[in-house]
């Protein structure tokens, strides 16, 4: 593995491994089949993509998400990595690429989507191209167990069968234990090695809030985070548009973005998303599953996800590049309601329904949690956290919790009062002794609950209808009638109590968070900003998104170090060696805001490597040798391209020197023991 690591940092720019993904990169070299689940930002495409320097042959990645395989191709080229990808997005001048690549052997990674596999061309093609490798990405999606079933990764296994059982590598971010047997099943010939990787995300700050006013709350939370870049998922194309007139009415740079916007629209909007800097989308999720932005700085949800694996997959889009990141969820009893009919009116087996209520009933649960979310969160997944976090609303303003029982059998004894088939607000009138038309009309204003609530303002039973709801002690029919649900009737009878949370009921001042700005020193934002304007210069001149130029870590990396030199500038996270050939003078030059002299090319190849600091010694001491010990002798030096090959070659002694290409005897002769005392001295 210590290629592996110096590759990590020559090719791909980084100083270590992410947490497991050593392990699952050793595994992959070693021959075996991998099924790996590592939290979304915790880089699993590293895991397939860094084999393949070290292996022969081809790697297939097969993915649903053709702008991320974009993105990512764009990513290894500047890198250095022969990479293509065939999609339906690609000209024909891109296909043609590929294809002369595949022919000729010089592609090592190539990316489809699976659609493509049922064509018996593909499978032909892929035989002759000798795929040694094949990883699947968002593999969740091979099982109807899991979250976003896609029926055309059943294909999956015939092209394994038909590439003769080729190693196998599956990624997914969420899998539970039946998701997860699933994939076993369906994409490996045999029992793969599992890594199931932690799913904590700790720079992702969580928080919740149940709707008040909606959309000025999410305006004023964009407004708070200027030139950050944001992702606002709604539940409807309608609300998207709406809200990214909003946005943009507030001086927001905002978008919308849904399944029902033309192909070209959807594309040229990602592409500005992707490309520019803070740049906010509301969007359905139609969007977000392809998109390697590393740099968005925060996720809201303006509607409730569907379950608990959607809203970590989404929020999960957030600060994937490491650095500090918030996330915001809106919710309310519409929203529940919507995502409990929307799971009703499924052709599902009734066994998938029930799953697909478990999954919503757990988000629910997070939403009302008491305490810290992340451990409630990291419990859904299986893991335990021993603390609190430190990290979510939860944890910054501890909620007070109250016994409730007797108000939610109040609540409960109302519905069963009233035949359950009444709607909330109905029920709340009955509660607080409201005399309406409708109550006394229907005779409710005799009944023996109507009143006992009156304790209560309307918003605080919609509070604490909202938590019965999510505790599943009611259900709503599709004509809005409350019901009560088995869970109910331990709570009526008083066998069981329940504690709610006191802090929907007060409707006490929200304590607004400041948004926590990436760490960077006040000196350094000028600096930081100028390097920022030169990445999207040169990602503009290429075609390609900023982050592929370098991501938010890098130049603030740059900023704090100010590297003068590109040994200096190689040290920087995120700069390995092609990035370093391609960008370093151009980024040199702002943080030195004027013209920076290069070394000789030759030297120019050894910047960030161990070789560099040789180089740099022999030249030395070349330099007082030119004439010889006593300075008499007929000037004499060796060209840098042989001080190249002496720091490279590390001869051992003066017979090794004398047949490196540009030495000979006679250079030898004069600087041989200096040398070979840099050399040693370099060991």
């Amino acid at each position: 593995m210590e290629r592996a690591r110096e590759l990590l940092k020559s090719v791909f720019g980084f100083d270590a491994f992410r947490p497991g993904q050593e392990e699952i990169v050793a595994a992959i070299l070693g021959g075996q089949d991998v099924l790996a689940i590592m939290p979304t930002g915790g880089g699993k495409s590293l895991c397939y993509q860094l084999p393949v320097i070290r292996r022969e042959g081809l790697t297939l990645v097969i993915s649903p998400l053709i702008a991320l395989m974009r993105d990512q191709v764009a990513a290894l080229r500047e890198a250095g990595v022969e990479a293509g990808a065939l999609t339906s997005a690609n000209d024909p001048w891109e296909t043609e690429r590929v294809f002369e690549a595949l022919e000729a052997g010089r592609l090592r990674l190539l990316y489809m989507a699976p659609e493509r596999l049922a064509s018996e061309a593909t499978t032909a093609l892929l035989k002759r191209a000798g795929v040694t490798l094949l990883a699947i990405d968002e593999a969740h999606c091979v099982s109807q167990w899991g979250h976003d079933f896609r029926p055309d990764y059943l294909k999956i296994g015939a092209l394994r069968g038909a590439l003769g059982n080729v190693q196998t590598a599956a990624f997914t971010a969420t899998a539970d234990a039946e998701t997860r047997a699933d994939i076993q099943a369906r994409l490996f010939a045999q029992t793969p090695r599992v890594f199931l990787r932690g799913f904590d995300r700790p720079n992702l700050y969580l928080a919740f809030e149940p709707k008040a006013s909606p959309q000025s709350r999410i305006l004023d939370f964009v407004k708070r985070r200027p030139g950050q870049s944001g992702i606002i998922y709604c539940s409807s194309r309608k609300k998207t548009e709406s809200l990214a007139v909003a946005l943009s009415g507030a001086g927001i740079d905002a978008m919308a973005y849904h399944a029902g916007l033309d192909p070209e629209t959807r594309s040229a909007r990602q592409d500005r998303f992707t490309a520019q800097d803070g740049v906010v989308m509301a969007a359905t999720v139609a969007f977000g599953m392809g998109v390697d932005k590393p740099d968005v700085r925060f996720v809201i949800h303006a509607d409730l996800p569907k379950s608990m694996e959607a809203y970590y997959q989404e929020v999960g889009r957030a600060g994937r590049d490491g650095a500090p990141a918030d996330t915001l969820t809106l919710y309310g009893i519409d929203d529940i309601k919507l995502r409990r009919r929307q799971i009703d009116e499924t052709d599902a087996p009734a066994e998938r329904k029930r799953a697909d209520h478990q999954r919503l009933n757990a988000l629910l649960a997070l939403a009302e949690a008491p305490r810290c979310r992340r451990q409630t969160l990291l419990t859904y997944f299986g893991e335990d956290l021993a603390e609190p976090c430190g990290n979510c609303d939860l944890c910054r303003d501890p909620p007070e919790r109250f016994d409730g029982t007797e108000a939610v059998r109040k609540a409960l004894s109302a519905m069963l009062r009233t035949g359950q088939r009444f709607g909330v607000e109905h029920l709340i009138a009955i509660l607080r002794g409201e005399t309406t038309e409708r109550v006394t009309q229907l005779g409710h204003d005799r009944l023996p609950t109507f009143g006992v609530g009156a304790e209560f303002e309307r918003n605080q039973w919609r509070a604490i209808f909202r938590q019965i709801y999510s505790l599943n002690l009611a259900s709503v029919t599709e004509m809005g009638g409350w019901q009560m649900t088995p869970a109910a009737e331990p709570v009526l009878k008083g066998t069981e109590t329940v504690m709610l949370r006191k802090d929907a009921l007060t409707r006490r001042p929200r304590k607004e968070r400041r948004p926590r700005a990436i760490t960077i020193d006040p000196s350094d934002e000028e600096l930081f900003e100028a390097l920022r304007a030169k990445r999207t210069e040169l990602a503009k001149a290429r075609g390609v998104p900023a982050y592929v130029i370098f991501p938010d870590a890098s130049l603030l990396d740059m900023a704090a170090r100010k590297p003068r030199t590109l040994d200096e500038f190689a040290e920087c996270h995120g700069v390995g060696a092609r990035k370093l050939a391609s960008f370093g003078q151009a980024f040199l030059e702002v943080i030195a805001a004027g013209p920076v002299a290069l070394p000789h090319p030759a030297r120019r190849k050894l910047a960030g490597d161990q070789y560099g600091s040789l180089y740099d010694a022999l030249a030395e001491a070349q330099s007082g040798l030119t004439h010889g010990t006593l300075g008499t002798e007929k000037y004499l030096v060796c060209a840098p391209a042989a001080l190249a090959n002496i720091a490279q070659a590390r001869p051992r002694d003066l017979a090794e020197l004398i047949r490196i290409p540009g030495v000979g005897e006679t250079k030898a002769e004069r600087f041989g023991q200096a040398f070979l005392a840099c050399i040693r001295a370099a060991e």
